[in-house]
């Protein structure tokens, strides 16, 4: 785990905020960071992407790649789905839950693809833990999964972050109309300001 792939997925328009924000964060030169559509991909180490979950005000979260294939059907993804290490990072005694996004996909149906996914993770558990596989957990899942599927590629990422990062320090209270702390951070950026110039501010 000492160079891994990190995908930091931003608000769309985001990517050209995002990508110095993470070079700040990290103290990378620029060569290991890409701006991709909807987000920001780098490659570091495991302490950085939590340095990056701590620190960033862009991102939404912090995935880490795991697996990128090509696919023509739902037996692909489960196949791409049970090569994957994932003992490696969390035990069968923690829920899981699967999501996925697509961009073009030949698919008929998301759902499906997602639950080859899990059940290609729950099957490679029993194989590897004496029968043992991790719960499903829609709604508060300890580990959160997720593929994004192109019209002939296959990503799988796990999440560093848990719940979004707009969620840190969580507001108590919110107006009619709530904005995003992260799309607040990103409009900040967008206009040229800076930490520390409140001090300049009459």
């Amino acid at each position: 785990m000492n160079q891994l792939q990190l995908f930091l997925p931003c608000a769309a328009g985001v990517e050209d905020y995002l990508a110095p924000e993470v070079l700040r964060i990290t103290g990378l030169p620029p060569g290991c960071i890409t701006k991709q559509r909807g987000g920001v991909a780098v490659r570091t180490s495991l302490a950085q992407a939590m340095l990056l979950n701590l620190h960033s005000r862009l991102a939404q979260r912090v995935l880490v790649l795991l697996s990128y294939t090509e696919y023509r059907g739902e037996q692909d993804l489960y196949r791409a789905a049970s090569e994957v290490a994932w003992e490696r990072w969390f035990t069968p005694r923690e829920s899981i839950k699967v999501e996925i996004t697509a961009q073009h996909s030949p698919l008929a149906s998301l759902n499906f693809a997602a639950l080859k996914i899990k059940d290609a993770v729950c099957d490679r558990f029993r194989a590897v833990a004496n029968g043992v596989r991790p719960d499903v957990n829609t709604q508060w899942p300890d580990v959160r999964i997720y593929a994004h599927l192109t019209t002939d590629s296959c990503s799988l990422y796990i999440d560093t972050s848990g719940e979004p990062l707009f969620k840190r320090g969580w507001r108590e209270d919110k107006g009619d109309a709530p904005l995003k702390e992260t799309l607040a951070a990103a409009m900040l950026a967008a206009s040229g300001w800076l930490e520390g110039d409140a001090d300049l501010l009459p």
